[in-house]
């Protein structure tokens, strides 16, 4: 690297740090309520430009709360704005196929994408840390390491340096279920030969226990469940899955989803394109961005409890959890990937060693307060 391409990877990196550190300030806005300051000084300002993005997502329309995230973050961006910075948030494959949106942006062939940065693992596995890790961190961990821990302020570096991209984190479903098996799972051993749908590092670990697998856009999911293309998958929890009708041809549901305790979503926004957009525009999609992550999660804590409830009184479907052999043998294989990619990736290493610092920080604290209150909540609904 010669001293004018240094200068201008480290002059990228400042302008990346200042850009997540300003994603707290712009939370404060999310958190007053309708933001009006902002879009009274967006639309009162004739020196602001019209503009007017797609977005592609990678969801289908009848996902209403992964979808509805992306749909909240444009109306919010074009609300703020006066009408001014209009994004329409377009169903997967309707713009680029669902699962590579990624791509797109890396080429600079969409304005915008909302997707799961796991889907990418295959351009760069240290992508699954915008997302979720196996037995990694639940929805509140998450927030605190992306916000607060430096996770999103390194992600935004290596996604300005890998993928001319820079994100914000747009959605978050709260800790996931196991998925949906045609069979029992007793043991590590029933899990050889199964095909499962399950994307990110959780397929990598998957493979290793013996699965086949396979990544499948939702659309695609019930089809091959249906025609047995696929045995099993995964996806998020209650209200999704039943939105999806997999409780209509599968048998066994099965917890906790140890492959993804936590995961976000992403606003995805090409980073030439950013840089074209006056600062109070950047601070609006930062505050959009934060409102999304908030309310998916609590829209998905609203809407999963009674469609649990309509789970559980179908006397067809049996809710289990995973046998201890499969979480402990699936936790060791987790953490072997994650130092055999950091033996191969400056990148994921130095993210990982910050990860993994937090997480246990985070954990141990965590297990003293939070579990021993939730155990005794457990112990009184039962």
């Amino acid at each position: 690297m010669n001293k004018v391409e240094y200068a201008k990877v480290m002059e990228r990196r400042q302008f990346l740090k200042l850009a997540s550190m300003g994603a707290l300030g712009a939370a404060a806005l999310a958190a007053c309520g309708t933001g009006d300051s902002d879009t009274d000084a967006a639309a009162g300002d004739e020196s602001l430009p019209e503009i007017e993005w797609e977005m592609a997502t990678s969801w289908p329309v009848s996902l209403d709360t992964i979808y509805g995230g992306a749909q909240r973050f444009a109306d919010r961006v074009s609300a703020m704005t006066g009408g001014k910075f209009m994004v329409t948030a377009q169903p997967g494959g309707e713009v680029v196929p669902a699962l590579e949106i990624l791509q797109n942006i890396q080429s600079n062939s969409i304005d915008a994408g909302h997707t799961a940065s796991y889907y990418y693992v295959g351009l760069a596995p240290l992508t699954a840390f915008g997302t979720a890790l196996p037995f990694g961190l639940t929805a509140r961990q998450q927030n605190a390491w992306l916000y607060e821990g430096g996770g999103l302020e390194m992600l935004q570096e290596v996604y300005a340096e890998r993928f001319n991209a820079i994100q914000f984190p747009a959605g978050n479903t709260g800790v996931q279920m196991g998925g949906w098996f045609n069979k029992e799972i007793n043991s590590v051993s029933d899990l050889e030969g199964l095909v499962m749908r399950i994307p990110g590092l959780g397929g990598a670990v998957m493979a290793e226990l013996g699965v086949t697998v396979q990544v499948l856009p939702g659309g695609e999911i019930f089809q091959a469940l249906q025609t047995g293309a696929i045995d099993a998958t995964e996806w998020v929890g209650p209200y999704d899955d039943t939105v999806m009708g997999f409780h209509q041809v599968t048998q066994f549901y099965y917890h906790p989803g140890w492959w993804e305790p936590g995961p976000s979503l992403e606003v995805q926004i090409p980073l030439s394109v950013w840089n074209d957009l006056p600062e109070i525009y950047q601070e609006i999609i930062k505050s959009a961005a934060y409102e999304a992550n908030s309310t998916m999660l609590a829209t998905y804590d609203i809407k999963n409890p009674p469609a649990l409830r309509q789970i559980k009184s179908d006397g067809s479907i049996t809710i289990l959890p995973f046998p201890d052999d499969v979480m402990a043998a699936a936790e060791e294989a987790s953490f072997g990937i994650y130092d055999r990619n950091a033996a191969d990736d400056a990148d994921f290493k130095s993210i990982l060693e910050n990860w993994s610092s937090f997480r246990s920080g985070i954990q141990e604290w965590h297990a003293l307060a939070e579990t021993s209150y939730l155990d005794y909540a457990a112990s009184q609904q039962a």
